[in-house]
């Protein structure tokens, strides 16, 4: 220790410009034992400049070991030896911040008689990194009343936290001192701070007029522009933009180049992507790992997935942003399964999810109804605690919705931090899907009191709850209102459809005719919806010019001819049925093949109509006889207007029994026992009338819940009953692009 003392000693009085190889802790115990021994005066009596020299190197280490212990002792040290003064106590605040001690450098910042600028600064960006923005501007408020001028440093980081805070007025008060002190133009930087401001204020026109003036633009103040406008939706300008870049001569950087190629896929302009691409490369920014995360992105918005991939595997350490779009990219181009597989990789990857993640996976499982795969996802939510916040939250809403668990789905909802419209509208449709249409009308009714305004989207779930629960009062009188009185958005085909079905299933087929023709006389999917209603209602002529309308728009379409062969067989004119599907046969017409499927012991089965291709068809066909003898003990008729083929009457019965959807029912009967696990089965098309009332007879003769998902929506039997009311059983004379009525 003495050795220690006599290097200090040596450095203190002869001004050597290393100090001796000690930690900072060390030299203050060698200090601290010197000033024991009444060696002091040799201390004393050393000069400011090498005091400061001294305490200025140790303050360096300890910013280096980022020992919060250490600047703690260098501080009490400096009060002890009387040498606190201003330029020392500056250093020591930034060395406070530097190791995250925040409270003591302020507290030492509030006791400075006098305060440097590079203190101000320090402080301010300090609070803007740990998202403490109003203090921030506080402290900028006091350092401009304090007659402290701000630099270029001040305002870049000012800037930043009005910004996020959404202060416009303050803002521009900001950006008037810049002007008034000469920043505003000669300073790159500040321009760039100013850019990035009023884009996130979303006032692009102040974002290109700052870009404009300023005479030094550089490649930060550019990306910032490029990225305000796509923030905005303004792809078009931003490639502007960077097109004004290049002719400047100004070279991109790796974070230019991966905003423009976001540009690209937002816009879906494959041509100017593949050349940013070919840039990309010729300025060695290739392996940048942001530049690719926004070239697989860019691939997959084209529709490239197999591009997006490519890219992907040529990522050597793929980040949480790199997982998560690569995941975004596969379950928008309709590759769940593989997304989920992807998502897999990443947790064994040791990659943390972030909401984004975990949303689209979310997303994933409900697009496939694979509840169980949503659950364990769901704990992983749970588990980082994202289940009550944002997209995560609102995503497993909108999950057990689609998976027919409205309960579940009204649990996460009401356990939700702060409710949106995204979670709310999720909600909404989450009843709706499910048939509970007075349970979507009062939780839309309840939206002004949380502040929320409808949208389209809410529009559109809840005109689709009045549709699926026979809420025709209710619908009409909401269209009525939102039609004659909103200035917010603008009502759509699917608005205008969803309104169509519901005249055509109350039997107002004249009033549907006529909305279709104030609206639009050239939507075939208008003319479509109607068509499947006239079906409903036996009115042949009115289907008639219905297909007539929707020929004349797409004369080759599939889904027409199909709907009106149904037409022509609900009412029993064979003639027509023959006619209309020699057409479809010239036409070399597809259709899909109807199909059920369930999942077992998490094992997906599919089946088709009359299936015997399962290994367990025995059994199956056992136990769905066996079904059929019970329920017709109890009064189930099979009900043969739903075959839509010249059919005897006892042929017709038969073709009724070995629907994809029995089937499915049969297996998952015959493979559970369990009465308190509710049988879950899918089916690509609509359900038909019959299995519809068949279903119901089984549910009562199991005593087991049975949830049914067909393309439009869910029935939930329970007990005998189903949860539309029988509202859709009476009216199910129907198919979109079926050639049988369910599934032949």
């Amino acid at each position: 220790m003495m050795n220690g003392l006599v290097k200090i000693l040596n450095f203190l009085s002869t001004g050597q410009n290393k100090l001796p190889r000690l930690s900072p802790l060390d030299h203050l115990k060698s200090l601290t034992s010197l000033a024991q021994n009444s060696m002091t005066s040799s201390f004393t009596s050393i000069s400011l400049s090498d005091a400061s020299q001294f305490y200025s190197s140790l303050i360096q280490q300890c910013i280096k070991k980022k020992s919060l212990t250490d600047a703690n002792l260098i501080h009490t040290h400096i009060l002890k030896s009387g040498f606190f003064y201003l330029n020392i106590c500056n250093k020591l605040t930034d060395a406070y911040l530097k190791c995250g001690g925040i409270v003591d450098a302020r507290r030492l910042f509030d006791e400075l008689p006098n305060r440097f600028i590079v203190s101000w600064n320090s402080m301010i960006s300090y609070y803007i990194s740990v998202k403490r923005s109003k203090e921030a501007i506080f402290l900028y408020t006091r350092m401009v009343l304090e007659g402290v001028l701000p630099d270029e440093f001040t305002f870049s980081s000012v800037f930043k936290a009005f910004s996020e805070l959404g202060l416009v007025h303050q803002g521009r008060q900001a950006h008037g001192v810049s002007v008034v002190l000469g920043l505003e133009v000669s300073n790159a930087f500040v321009g760039s701070a100013l850019v990035d401001m009023y884009a996130k204020f979303g006032k692009m026109k102040d974002a290109r007029l700052v870009a404009d003036r300023v005479m030094d633009k550089d490649v930060v103040l550019f990306t910032a522009l490029i990225v305000g406008y796509n923030q905005h939706g303004d792809g078009g300008e931003a490639l502007d933009v960077f097109g004004n870049m290049i002719k400047q001569g100004i070279k991109a950087n790796e974070y230019t180049f991966a905003s423009i190629l976001i540009t690209c896929g937002n816009l879906e302009d494959l041509g100017v992507g593949k050349l940013v691409h070919g840039l990309v490369i010729k300025s060695g920014f290739g392996s940048a790992v942001a530049s690719q995360t926004s070239l697989l992105t860019m691939y997959a918005r084209c529709g490239l997935i197999i591009d997006s991939l490519n890219v992907f595997s040529n990522i050597l350490h793929p980040n949480q942003v790199s997982w998560t779009s690569i995941i975004v990219g596969l379950v928008q181009n309709d590759k769940e399964e593989l997304a989920l597989s992807k998502f897999k990789e990443m947790i064994r990857s040791s990659i943390i999810p972030n909401s984004f993640t975990l949303s689209s996976v979310i997303q994933a499982s409900s697009s496939l109804a694979m509840l169980e795969t949503g659950k364990q996802i769901h704990a992983i939510v749970m588990k980082f605690g994202l289940d009550t916040t944002g997209y995560a939250g609102a995503a497993l809403v909108d999950l057990y919705g689609k998976c027919g668990s409205t309960e579940m789905a009204r649990s996460v909802f009401d356990a939700l931090n702060e409710i949106d419209i995204v979670s709310m509208n999720s909600m909404i449709y989450g009843y709706a899907q499910n048939g509970f249409g007075h349970k979507a009308l009062k939780l839309y009714n309840e939206m002004k009191d949380l502040g929320l305004e409808p949208n389209d989207v809410t529009i559109l779930s809840v005109l689709l709850a009045c549709k699926n629960a026979g809420l025709v009062k209710e619908g009409c009188q909401i269209f009525d209102l939102i039609r004659n009185n909103n200035k917010n958005f603008e009502l759509t085909r699917e608005h205008y459809a969803c309104v169509v079905d519901l005249f055509g299933r109350s039997g107002r087929l004249d009033e549907a005719e006529m909305l279709i023709k104030q609206v639009s006389n050239k939507d075939v999917v208008l003319w479509r919806t109607l068509l499947s209603a006239c079906k409903i209602h036996g009115k042949v002529e009115m289907a008639e010019r219905a297909v007539n309308r929707a020929l004349d728009i797409t004369p080759g379409d599939e889904g027409t001819h199909i709907l009106m062969s149904n037409v022509y067989a609900s009412t029993g004119n064979w003639s027509q049925v023959i006619e209309m599907k020699s057409s479809i046969r010239e036409m070399k017409l597809k259709k899909n093949p109807a199909m059920s499927w369930v999942d077992v012991n998490k094992e997906v089965h599919i089946f088709k109509a009359g299936d015997w291709s399962h290994p367990r068809s025995r059994e199956i066909f056992e136990t769905l006889e066996n079904l059929i003898e019970k329920v017709t003990n109890l009064g189930y008729v099979p009900d043969t207007r739903f075959v839509l083929q010249d059919f005897d009457e006892e042929n017709k019965k038969r073709s009724l029994y070995y629907h994809s959807e029995k089937l499915a029912l049969a297996y998952a009967l015959w493979m559970t026992s369990d009465k308190t696990t509710s049988i879950r089965i899918f089916k690509n098309l609509r359900v038909c009338g019959d299995c519809h009332s068949w279903i119901k007879f089984v549910s009562k003769v199991v005593g087991r819940e049975i949830i049914a998902r067909d393309a439009k929506r869910f029935h939930h039997f329970k007990d005998g009953f189903c949860s539309c009311g029988d509202y859709w059983n009476c009216k199910l004379l129907y198919s979109d692009i079926c050639g049988h009525i369910c599934c032949v």
